[in-house]
């Protein structure tokens, strides 16, 4: 059975390349919806106009399908609410001098 944590899991070895901090941490992953061996992932980006979204988001599919009994997966793209630093955990914010 797939659950959160393993989603999440996974998500957490995709690290956005300019801050070097994973899509968990970062507070980029807003939703995890599980039916059965489907997973649909909702995430942001710290910029709209980030240059590499696109490898982000392939990234980020590629780390869920590895999943076991993951057997489908769709990661969707939203800026709203838009992303703030406020969604990274204040112990990292504070080390990041945020």
């Amino acid at each position: 059975m797939v659950t959160e944590a393993a989603v999440r899991k996974a998500l957490r070895t995709v690290k956005d390349p300019e801050l070097n901090l994973d899509l968990v941490v970062l507070g980029l992953i807003y939703e995890i919806r599980i039916d059965g061996a489907r997973v649909e992932v909702t995430m942001s980006l710290t910029s709209p106009m980030c240059p590499v979204a696109g490898d982000i988001l392939k990234q980020a599919r590629e780390a869920v399908e590895k999943v076991e009994g993951v057997e489908g997966v769709e990661v969707e793209l939203t800026f709203s609410p838009p992303w703030t630093a406020e969604r990274i955990p204040p112990t990292i914010r504070a080390a990041l001098g945020l």
